[in-house]
């Protein structure tokens, strides 16, 4: 789990790339749903639709779900990067021969 500061300066960085899109009041101030219109590959559609039916949950939920999971997998990765930043850096063809050292290769 992130810490408060990594959290907040995650966010932080999340409100800034939206306001360059959206009007910086109405990113901030976003607290009811909002339509969106996405475009999804038929198959997936009635996939997303059958689920929806069997789980009897909404097609909105679900998407809301998946996208919540994809943020908290992007923010754990930026929680990664910024923990490994001054780890020393090693060429791809170094890494290469670690791995066959090691006998994984």
């Amino acid at each position: 789990m992130l810490g408060h500061n990594a959290k907040s300066a995650t966010w932080e960085r999340l409100h800034v790339i939206a306001s360059q899109r959206y009007d910086a009041h109405e990113v901030m101030t976003m607290s009811a749903p909002r339509r969106s219109t996405i475009y999804l590959e038929p198959e997936l559609h009635q996939a997303l639709r059958l689920k929806a039916a069997v789980t009897d949950r909404s097609v909105s939920d679900l998407v809301n779900e998946a996208v919540r999971a994809a943020l908290s997998e992007d923010e754990e990765d930026l929680r990664a990067f910024t923990e490994r930043a001054d780890e020393p850096l090693i060429a791809y063809e170094e890494a290469l021969e670690y791995l066959k050292r090691d006998g994984k290769l």
